[in-house]
């Protein structure tokens, strides 16, 4: 649009040296958001993102979500041609994400040490399981293992069934979110001091903030919260219900006043006189009452019908959706959460847009995730290597 503000990360430059889904994740978000991420991949071994989960023609659609953004080169770190060039971008550059465990960079002479050295104003941001320290630093970190080290699965699924985790990248996801965070605060520090600095973020740490007050009510009570399903220990009824129709509907009641024109809509306002019925806590000690009075009614309805006299009694519902559900919702249309990306491999594509929205500058996808090491010439030629450079390079392996 001609005339419109620059995008608020415009001029700043992200090395992206992470796989997988935290780091990459930080480094997507601030390109979404303008940011210059340069993906820097090895070039025998793509982040194996690429290959995860389903592929159209042969192409992993989990990466041009992950990838998009961002350009993409191949480099071999452990190589001296590809340490030197590493250094040069890193002189570039505003950040360099990665997640290697710790000391692999310094094996490679590329600790903080040597980037600090060619950049003082460099942001160094390092993604690990369990941090840069501790008995437990040298170990491999999966997000997997923070959802179960945090208390996460301990908490998760029925209190007569096994711990349960996630389907999906949770710890990953909170971490991309917080990592992204932390950049951009080490960035703002950056603009007082002018120099950079070193973010260590270990997977198990947002998860773990992600939970609440468990640690602090284990320390001033003993409490420990235990597994309940879909109920709360905090209020009911909390459950999700099965319609007529056969789908499911979530509902909430975490407000008093929500949860009293919820017993009224479903024909039993004489629960709430009852003395139990005033506070949160005391309702979900009658969770079985609450659970059989709402869901005797829902079973009674359709979907269409239950969201209906939710919406008009001003309570909490939502339908339990899945994809399918997702992609035609009018409220995610309405926001454009997904929206289509021309792409030159698989042409149109839908994926989640930015995160939020900004009134005056807001993000944009501008490409999706590109093929490997397909802007390694361009992004290289642009430090002022020369053909001959680069032939060098290939040649001792280093692209």
């Amino acid at each position: 649009m001609t005339g419109a503000a620059p995008a608020p990360l415009a001029g700043l430059r992200v090395l992206d040296l992470a796989t997988l889904f935290a780091g990459p994740l930080a480094a997507t978000l601030l390109g979404d958001f303008g940011a210059e991420v340069i993906k820097v991949e090895h070039p025998e071994k793509p982040d194996p993102s690429r290959g995860h989960g389903p592929a159209k023609d042969g192409v992993g659609l989990w990466w041009k979500v992950l990838g998009r953004n961002k350009r993409t080169i191949t480099l071999n770190l452990s190589r001296p041609g590809g340490r030197a060039t590493l250094l040069r971008l890193a002189a570039t550059a505003d950040v360099v994400i990665e997640n290697f465990r710790p000391g692999t960079l310094e094996k490679w002479d590329l600790g903080w040490p040597e980037l600090s050295a060619a950049n003082p104003r460099l942001v160094l941001t390092r993604v690990t399981g369990f941090g840069q320290f501790g008995p437990y630093s040298h170990r491999p970190g999966f997000g997997t293992l923070a959802e179960a080290m945090s208390g996460f699965a301990a908490l998760t699924g029925e209190p007569d069934a096994p711990p349960t985790l996630p389907p999906f990248g949770l710890a990953d996801s909170i971490a991309g979110l917080a990592t992204a965070y932390a950049v951009m605060t080490a960035l703002a520090a950056r603009e007082r001091t002018g120099e950079g600095q070193v973010v260590d973020m270990a997977l198990i740490e947002p998860m773990l903030l992600a939970l609440g007050p468990q640690t602090t009510w284990y320390d001033q009570l003993g409490y420990v919260q235990e597994r309940t399903g879909n109920r709360s220990a905090n209020n009911a009824p909390r459950n999700t219900y099965r319609t007529a129709d056969g789908t499911w509907v979530a509902v909430s009641t975490s407000a008093q006043s929500i949860a009293e024109r919820v017993m009224r809509l479903v024909g039993r306002p004489d629960l709430i006189e009852e003395p139990w019925f005033a506070t949160g806590a005391d309702r979900a000690r009658h969770a079985d009452v609450l659970d059989r009075a709402v869901g005797d009614w829902i079973a009674r309805h359709t979907r269409a019908d239950v969201l209906a006299a939710f919406e008009k009694a001003e309570a909490a519902v939502a339908p339990v959706q899945d994809v399918r559900d997702v992609m035609t919702d009018p409220q995610y249309a309405a926001l454009d959460t997904v929206t289509t990306v021309d792409d030159p491999e698989l042409g149109a594509l839908r994926m989640q847009n930015v995160l939020f929205r900004l009134s005056a500058t807001p993000g944009a996808i501008r490409w999706a995730g590109r093929p490997h090491g397909a802007d390694t010439d361009e992004v290289l030629t642009g430090l002022g290597l020369s053909p001959a450079d680069l032939a060098a390079l290939r040649e001792e392996g280093a692209l």
